[in-house]
């Protein structure tokens, strides 16, 4: 068996371990191009600790390997060996060039190097950036440096047109050594991919180039968008992995702005799912996907229990969606301090989890299977098989949507959409779609960011699929407390005579403090005939009285 190379991070928040992190990223992009060859740690992140120790034991995939440690730059060069052709420089005056050169480093094999770095190299130079985007094509140097790479890689069909990657560049990153998207570059080196890093708004200028014509951001946005269109011809969808940086783009951190936070969120995945295109959202700080990626995978199986249907009465009848592990930072550092937690497994809850996330960490998908309980449920989260608006998918494009759906769903054996996310209620054509891989429901959450007249679906059964609400309202609740009196605000609406069916939305919340919530609710409401019920009985259920 193959030794398993290791390279522990300084992670000290400082600009040198920025550029350290860059060229570590890099080098283990192509390192692990063909083969799972190096594990890269940190002296401040646990997580990457966590996830070996985990995934070496109980006869999983990296049990067996024989660890051995890589102390420097020098040597994971001479393990990278003639995979690597050479530096790219990358000019900190223009903090657009660190995605290009990444962009550059995954087509042309080479590490991402700062000035300071390339000072003590002896690696040939591909390309030096450094005085090239002057500004004089768009009048934004920022705009100058991606269209450049637009040109010379995605014209030229030399970019994956399967992954596409929205990395924070070096604005304010590299000054506080704040690494969380310089990390996951092995991930673009590894799938020649296209990094960049732009507003999503048409009507106002970034904060990291304010003198920029507005709108220079959103064209060339949307000129990326169209060119991995194209290059992926109907054939297959494309992922978007990364997040907007919310200080450039959004009111966050006080800065003034027409925009929120949350609204940014969703004008992205707005822009981006008519060209076929969804969103894995964080993805920060999420360690040597290159090497997950490669995990053997076979088709997964739940373990929940779906005892008899009870009769239907006139009851409240509730389910629980444990939300947001949609994206990959969530699934890989945030779901196993919730999931270790010791109440899981005696209520049932559905957790959220999007099966595309299989191609990122299949062994860690597949971990969460294997210790899920028979209470523990998994479906899709924002919103199937990746974050996207279904309405905004082209007609033509809706049996690729399908089939794409229709293989992670399978793959993960999921057949509930518990968490689609819209501007409208879905149309019939997207219904249709969704009955033939979420044939056991979809639930629904409604946000007209446009104000187009966007309404929730009105409850119903659409070809044999439920079709509900996803009630939103405990979504930023933490405590028992907060909880019962978020779930109080709609079960009160039960009237005696007929039952009450809601699914609500727990956002990264411990099973323990929602368990106590529903304890809590029920003592509060003692004249309320409440009933937590697994989500198939809740979906069969609601079937049955709608039909």
């Amino acid at each position: 068996m193959d030794p398993l190379y290791t390279f522990t991070l300084s992670h000290d928040g400082t600009p040198a371990s920025y550029d350290e992190s860059l060229a570590v990223a890099c080098l283990q992009g192509l390192i692990n191009r063909d083969a799972p060859r190096l594990y890269v740690l940190s002296k401040k992140n646990a997580r990457p600790q966590y996830w070996l120790d985990i995934l070496s034991k109980n006869n999983r995939w990296l049990a067996g390997r024989e660890l051995h440690a890589i102390e420097d730059l020098d040597g994971l060069i001479k393990l990278t060996g003639d995979k690597l052709k050479g530096a790219v420089i990358w000019d900190p005056e223009v903090p657009a060039t660190v995605n290009v050169a990444t962009t550059i480093a995954g087509i042309e094999d080479g590490v991402v190097l700062s000035p300071e770095l390339h000072q003590s190299s002896s690696l040939p130079v591909l390309h030096d950036l450094r005085g090239r985007s002057t500004g004089s094509e768009t009048g934004s140097k920022k705009n100058d440096a991606y269209r450049w790479a637009i040109r010379e890689y995605l014209d030229k069909n030399l970019c994956s047109s399967k992954f596409l990657c929205l990395y924070e560049d070096s604005f304010t990153m590299r000054a506080k050594g704040d690494i969380g998207y310089i990390l996951t570059r092995d991930w673009a080196v590894k799938n020649h991919s296209f990094v960049f890093d732009l507003s999503p708004w048409p009507d106002e200028a970034p904060a990291d180039d304010p003198d920029q014509k507005i709108g220079i951001d959103y064209e060339t946005y949307q000129m990326i968008l169209d060119r991995i269109g194209k290059s992926a011809g109907g054939k297959h969808m494309t992922e978007m992995t990364g997040f907007f940086a919310f200080t450039k783009y959004s009111s966050e951190g006080g800065r003034k702005s027409k925009h929120l936070p949350v609204p940014t969120e969703w004008q992205t995945v707005w822009i981006i799912s008519p060209h076929n295109t969804y969103q894995n959202t964080i993805s920060s700080d999420c360690f040597n996907q290159s090497l997950h990626s490669q995990a053997p995978r076979k088709p997964l199986k739940q373990k929940f229990n779906r005892p008899p249907l009870p009769k239907l009465e006139n009851k409240a009848y509730v389910a629980i969606l444990m939300a947001d592990y949609d994206s990959a930072t969530p699934l890989y550092d945030f779901l196993p301090s919730h999931w270790d937690d010791a109440q899981r497994g005696t209520s049932p809850f559905i957790w959220g989890m999007n099966p595309n996330l299989i191609d990122t960490y299949p062994d860690l998908i597949a971990y969460f299977y294997e210790t899920a309980t028979s209470a523990d449920t998994f479906g899709s989260d924002a919103s199937c098989a990746g974050y996207m608006n279904p309405n905004s998918i082209r007609k033509e494009s809706l049996p690729l949507f399908t089939a794409h759906n229709k293989k992670y769903f399978t793959e993960a054996d999921m057949t509930i959409a518990p968490m689609v996310l819209d501007q409208d209620q879905p149309s019939p054509d997207v219904k249709d779609a969704f009955a033939q891989f979420a044939p056991q429901g979809m639930a629904c959450f409604v946000d007209d960011q446009h104000g187009t007249g966007g309404k929730f679906p009105p409850p119903q059964v659409w070809k044999g699929m439920p079709v509900i609400e996803l009630m939103n309202e405990p979504c930023n609740s933490k405590s028992p407390e907060e909880l019962a009196t978020a779930f109080a605000r709609r079960i009160t609406a039960y009237r005696p005579g007929s039952p009450l069916f809601c699914i609500f939305r727990c956002v990264w919340v411990n099973p323990s403090a929602v368990k106590g919530g529903l304890e809590l609710l029920k003592k509060q409401n003692p004249n309320l005939p409440i009933e937590v019920v697994d989500p198939h009985t809740f979906l069969s259920l609601f079937k049955v009285w709608k039909s």
